[in-house]
């Protein structure tokens, strides 16, 4: 059948090429279609479902909400595990999935599982499901605040909405705004409001998240005094209220032949209205809301606040849908907000802070940076080997050509480009198959026309290509296959590891798939049509060269093979030494370009006092003359996607061009130490460093940001919180060691109210009448809506801050008895029916898999993670000793790096044993498959070589590299060994026909193994964004390919001497004059 495609190809030449042509205009239009990101999203599937009940305690909500709702996930089809996190009035579930269910199905179990659980919730309780995004779903961050005032852009005009000139803003609307916490509600309803609903249309967006300001309210704050007088409960008051601001229809009526819609709209729909409104009646006389309460325009009791260089604003986050393109959706976004920048009221303004499309502009520049220049090296260096510059123009069209065919079939898989899936591309790889073929028509042409003594003609010239085609078929298809194989368990791969290098394997398999078909068809066809006239007979002068100084020690090597074959073993023995010295890390850490910092206080640090200290953060670091800005998220956002506490912020710091650094700063490192040290002279705060995507993804996947994760599992707080001390403690002093933590479970200040059930009793009230009262004056209690257009504002009665922060007044708080009619109502203080008391609670209580647990996390710097990860082992069986009940499990990064590395250890013996298996197939000779198998040990101890001197630790990115050079390896060894047969089969002495076969090999044997890591040079020293993450892998074939090639060249031929031999002659059945013992027929003589 190949014999076949082969005749057809040259037959029809020219209709190859042009179907050839419009294959590559398809490519190109599908390479425009491409998704293109910076990393593969490498988020677990997991649905998070939040829910949110302010009357509820840590301890409580674990009780009541967390433990019902994972009793009700547990048995979904697919479900890997849970966990959860359990804060005052908050907790998170978060269902992780196999990476074989449909995220959409999954969110459907989810949902019907939690209709199925609400009978089992607290009344008034509502589970909702986070939004369909993943750890790299913010693509975009945008800051809303107030621009400077008393400029040429805002002046201060009397009168004119923006800022007055007696400091207050006066809104388009005409609303005056003389305080802070009013001007926050107003950018905060600009966002909700104005921007979000905007943003909802761009395509590929899940969401739009909010942090910072104040939700605009309108406050009716009571008098306590007053109420007492007037004998109006706080629960009265907002029922009141509630009553007198509603909406009712009342069908319609007829009317001279007409129907007229009855309306009975009695809602409140101005800030006035809310103080005229008649709460109750005394001898006569209305009271009304101003009688009894101060009215104004406020904010809710947040849990969440935003600031950027030291001033508080408003952030929004884009998130993109799961699957959808970062930089598609985020250029999107972007330009949607500059249309809307335009319409901001007078003095406010719209400041993009972070965009994704800038790290995947930056990343696949890298990208694009190495394969062109690795595609100008290979061409130039097909050039300088084959000769024949249209031989090299031949070969070097197959690298465009393959890749346009590899960008349909990521089209069609659904694969992005990225740093991962174009990571490994190498086009001296791709060309490799042709070039063995465009070598071999050359020598065969060369031959023929020294033959002919002339120039061919057109006949003798295509016979010629044909069967010089036919001759390297075999090679071609079981190196090819043999390529194609190494890939081929990338596929295996789950979990993380799965979806950073299985887009990898794809797109490689791809481009080899389109490079091996067009070397069995363009390449011949492309070379019947354009190598004609005289071809040299004679190799360019590096090859003659190398040649001429090869061959004499040829001839050394298969006199005395013995000394090279223990070379060659010496040299395995002594990269496995070397091997031993190397750290391990599950991927070399992207650059992102920008840093991100934790910062954690103390559990008992309020909302209010975190903000203030993290402005002081923001101020000392946006010092630093290399940082752009620095914007920072504090407490939980309104999509809490990140449930932070109120005492954690995460600070987002934007570095200026690597050019605008100042003198001595040359490194991310060098800013991070000058980061750390301004930090340090900040008191109160404790920080981690990191990079936005790699604390997100950290999160997400494991629970955790740190590079580390000691989970310690049991069902004591208190216990797991002593031993976890003691871990910390263990692993404080080993060299490595970085922003370590334990996580806050305890801590956390709390004012309990205790009830005196007798006191209630004797004055004729009951527990949810005293209860109601704590809770309406403190936490508040919604009293209806304000409609303005669409918008649509909170009427909330709530006791003013002051008077909530007292805690005399809030004994003082009337409990209104009942009316006996005999006079005024009267009431009694709050503390003659229960006492207050402060106590220490739980900050935080986390669970996975229904188990309470407390992890102990850091990150590792200027260190493997292995070797780490080992002495903190060693450290922690030590020096802790656990408890009865208490395990530990090792998680993070390191989780990763072991599945991986199990994974590992499975496929790459399956991939050696494979292919010594098509070795075999492909030689027909154990002997000779083992003889070509040799050069797999002889290429890794290359790389180990490589890793070793460029002090780099094995990570899995290598591992690839290996798997990559374990293929390409065997295909210069396959090369060589066909001809060897071939001079065996034709009857050749063995010496001769291993000295022959190398020498006719020799130039292809160079071409294969210089082109391939000549392809890989780009990316081994590239210094761009990215750039860490290839340079193990190109490192690794590189330097493997170098000693590959050499030990082709000298190692291979003594091996064949020692295990090669002449076939033995066939057996005729009846004649046992010639039989060994074992009944072996002898080998013929030389």
């Amino acid at each position: 059948m190949i014999d076949r495609l082969l005749d057809a190809s040259v037959r029809f030449r020219w209709a190859v090429i042009a179907l050839t042509v419009l294959i590559a205009v398809y490519g190109a239009f599908q390479l425009s279609r491409l998704p293109i990101d910076a990393v593969p999203d490498i988020t677990n599937k997991q649905v998070q479902v939040n829910v949110a009940a302010p009357q509820f305690s840590p301890l409580d909500m674990e009780r009541l909400v967390t433990f019902p709702m994972e009793t009700a996930l547990a048995g979904i089809p697919g479900l890997d595990y849970t966990r959860s996190i359990s804060r005052n009035g908050f907790t998170q579930v978060t269902a992780v999935f196999d990476e074989d269910v449909d995220l959409y199905f999954a969110r459907q179990q989810v949902a019907e599982r939690l209709a199925q659980a609400g009978e089992s919730l607290p009344e008034g309780v509502q589970p909702q499901m986070g939004p369909v995004s993943t750890g790299l779903g913010e693509v975009l961050m945008w800051s809303v605040d107030y621009a400077p005032t008393a400029t040429v852009k805002s002046p201060k005009i009397p009168g004119r909405p923006g800022f007055q000139p007696d400091g207050a803003y006066l809104t388009p609307e005409g609303e005056r705004l003389i305080d802070e916490t009013s001007r926050l509600a107003y950018l905060r309803t600009i966002q909700d409001w104005v921007i979000r609903p905007q943003l909802r249309t761009v395509e590929g967006l899940a969401g739009v998240d909010s942090i910072g300001g104040y939700e605009k309210q309108f406050l009716v704050q009571p008098d306590p005094g007053r109420l007492a007088a007037y004998g109006v409960s706080f629960t009265e008051l907002a029922e009141a209220l509630e009553e007198a601001n509603l909406s009712v229809g009342a069908n319609f009526i007829q009317r001279g032949g007409e129907a007229f819609l009855v309306r009975a709209d009695a809602r409140i729909r101005h800030i006035d209205e809310i103080g005229r409104t008649v709460i109750a009646n005394r001898n006569g006389i209305p009271v009304t809301v101003a009688n009894v309460a101060t009215v104004q325009l406020g904010g809710e009791l947040r849990t969440g606040a935003a600031s950027l260089n030291g001033k508080e604003v408003i952030i929004g986050t884009a998130l993109m849908l799961a699957g959808e393109n970062s930089r598609t959706v985020a250029k999107g976004v972007a330009e949607r907000l500059d249309e809307v920048a335009k319409s901001m009221p007078p003095g406010v303004r719209l400041t993009p802070l972070y965009d994704r499309s800038a790290l995947v502009d930056a990343t696949i520049w890298t990208v694009e940076k190495n394969l062109i220049e690795g595609a100008i090296l290979v061409i130039a260096a097909l050039f300088w080997l084959l000769g024949n510059i249209r031989a090299a123009i031949i070969a070097a069209l197959v690298i465009p050509l393959s890749f346009l065919m590899m960008a349909i079939g990521m089209n069609r898989y659904g694969v992005s480009g990225n740093l991962m899936s174009l990571g490994a591309l190498d086009f001296g790889l791709i060309v490799d198959g042709s070039i063995i073929i465009i070598e071999n028509c050359l020598r065969r042409l060369a031959e023929r026309q020294h033959r002919e003594g002339r120039i061919l003609n057109l006949p003798e010239r295509l016979h010629e290509v044909f069967e010089a085609s036919k001759e390297m078929v075999r090679p071609t298809i079981f190196g090819q296959a043999i390529i194609l194989l190494v890939f081929v368990p990338l596929l295996m791969f789950s979990g993380v590891e799965g979806k950073m290098f299985t887009p990898m394997a794809i797109t490689v398999i791809l481009a080899l798939v389109g490079a091996f078909i067009l070397s069995l068809t363009f390449v011949p066809a492309m070379v019947a049509v354009l190598i004609r006239g005289k071809v040299s007979e004679e190799e360019v002068r590096a090859i003659r060269w190398v040649k001429h100084r090869y061959e004499p020690q040829l001839a050394k090597i298969i006199a005395a093979p013995r000394k090279w074959v223990m070379a060659g073993v010496g040299t395995f023995l002594f990269a496995g030494l070397l091997f031993t010295t190397l750290g391990q890390e599950f991927i070399p850490q992207l650059n992102e370009g920008d840093a991100s910092i934790q910062a954690i206080r103390i559990p008992s640090t309020s909302l209010d006092q975190s903000l203030g200290m993290q402005k002081r953060v923001e101020r000392a670091i946006s010092s630093l003359p290399e940082v752009a800005y620095i914007y920072s998220k504090t407490g939980t956002a309104e999509v809490a996607t990140d449930p932070m506490p109120q005492n954690i912020s995460d600070a987002f710091i934007i570095l200026k061009p690597e050019d605008q650094w100042p003198e001595g700063v040359d490194s991310k490192d060098d800013i991070i130490e000058r980061v750390e040290a301004k930090m340090e002279t900040l008191t109160g705060n404790a920080f981690e460093v990191s990079q936005p995507i790699e604390m997100r993804f950290n999160e997400l996947i494991a629970g955790v940001r740190g590079d580390v994760a000691i989970k310690l599992f049991g069902d004591d707080l208190d216990q797991l919180g002593r031993v976890a001390t003691q871990v910390a403690s263990a692993i404080n002093g080993i060299d490595g060691t970085a922003d370590l933590r334990v996580e806050q479970t305890g801590g956390f200040p709390t004012l309990e109210v205790q009830f005196n059930r007798d006191a209630i009793a004797r004055y004729g009230l009951t527990i949810e009448e005293v209860a109601n009262t704590v809770a309406a004056g403190l936490g508040g209690r919604e009293a209806g809506l304000v409609f303005e257009g669409d918008r649509r504002f909170d009427i909330v009665v709530r006791l003013d801050n002051p008077t909530r922060d007292n805690l005399d007044a809030i004994g003082a708080l009337p409990v209104m008895l009942e009316n006996d009619g005999a006079g005024p109502r009267s009431s009694v203080p709050l503390r003659e029916v229960a006492s207050f008391q402060f106590t220490e609670g739980v900050n935080q209580v986390s669970r996975e898999n229904g188990q309470r647990r407390i992890v102990v996390q850091t990150n590792v710097r200027g260190r493997d993670l292995g070797s780490y990860v080992e002495a903190a082992r060693a450290a922690v069986d030590e020096q802790v000793k656990l408890p009865p009940g208490v395990f530990i499990q090792w998680g993070g990064q390191y989780e990763n790096l072991q599945a991986a590395s199990q994974r590992l250890s499975i496929v790459i013996p399956v991939v050696f044993a494979l292919i010594f298996g098509i070795l075999f197939m492909a030689l027909r000779s154990a002997s000779s498959a083992l003889a070509v198998y040799s050069a797999v040990p002889l290429g890794l101890a290359g790389g180990v070589f490589g890793l070793f001197l460029a002090g780099l630790p094995f990570s899995i990115s290598a591992a690839v590299g290996f798997i990559v050079l374990s293929g390409v390896t065997v295909l210069n060894g396959l090369v060589v060994m066909s001809s060897i047969r071939q001079h065996i089969d034709e009857g050749t002495p063995i010496d001769d026909a291993i000295a022959n076969g190398m020498m006719d090999r020799v130039r292809a044997v160079i071409i294969t193994g210089v082109v391939p890591a000549i392809g890989f040079v780009p990316m081994a020293i590239a210094t761009g964004r990215g750039a860490e993450v290839q340079k193990p892998l190109a490192i690794v074939v590189i330097a493997g390919l170098i000693v590959a090639t050499l030990l082709t060249l000298f190692v291979l031929p003594a091996i064949s001497k020692l295990l090669l031999h002449r076939s033995p002659k066939k057996h005729v059945e009846g004649e046992y004059a010639e039989e060994d013992r074992f009944g072996r027929e002898p080998y013929p003589a030389k």
